[in-house]
C-alpha cells in the first residue's frame, strides 16, 4: 500500500516542463559559416564509387589490405595473420575495413572476383588472401615481392 502512495506521489511532481523557446529553435549554417570539415566533401556530382574508390586506394598504397577490422583491432583470425605477416616483413601498408561499409565488402569481392577477406595489393596488383600470402611466406616469394617496398620505405 505505502509503495503505491509514494509511486502516486512520484508520479504527480514528474509534471512536464516545457524546454524555452531558444532551445528548440534550430540554427542552419550554409556553406559560407561553415567549416571546411563540415562542407560537402562532393560538389556537383555524385560520391565516388565502390569501384573507383578501390582503385584510389589501390593505387595510393604500395601494399593494401582489405580486412575485416583494422589492423589495431582485427575482427577476424585471418584478417589478424595477414596483418601480422605483413608487419613481419616491415612493409608500410594501407587498410580498409570492410565491416564498417558493406556495399564495400561486397565490392571488394566483385572488383576482385575473389570470394573470401582479407585481400591484399602489392604495387597496385592483386594478390590474393592469407592462404595465398601465406603460401607466398613459406616458398620466399614474398620476400621478393615486399624486399624493395622495405627499402625504399626505410630509405625515406
Amino acid at each position: 500500500m505505502l509503495a503505491r502512495v509514494a509511486a502516486g506521489a512520484l508520479a504527480r511532481t514528474r509534471q512536464a516542463v516545457p524546454a524555452p523557446a531558444w532551445l528548440l529553435q534550430r540554427k542552419f549554417s550554409n556553406e559560407a559559416d561553415s567549416h571546411d570539415d563540415f562542407k560537402p566533401k562532393y560538389s556537383g556530382g555524385a560520391a565516388p564509387s565502390v569501384e573507383d574508390h578501390i582503385k584510389h586506394v589501390v593505387a595510393a598504397d604500395k601494399v593494401h589490405l582489405f580486412m575485416k577490422g583494422t589492423p589495431e583491432a582485427p575482427q577476424c583470425g585471418f584478417s589478424r595473420m595477414a596483418c601480422v605477416v605483413l608487419q613481419a616483413y616491415g612493409v608500410p601498408f594501407g587498410a580498409t575495413n570492410v565491416l564498417a561499409d558493406p556495399a564495400m565488402r561486397e565490392g571488394i569481392k566483385k572488383f576482385t572476383s575473389w570470394p573470401t577477406i582479407p585481400q591484399v595489393f602489392v604495387n597496385g596488383e592483386f594478390v590474393g588472401g592469407c592462404d595465398i600470402l601465406m603460401s607466398m611466406h613459406d616458398n620466399g616469394e614474398l620476400e621478393k615481392l615486399l624486399d624493395p617496398i622495405r627499402k625504399a620505405a626505410g630509405a625515406k
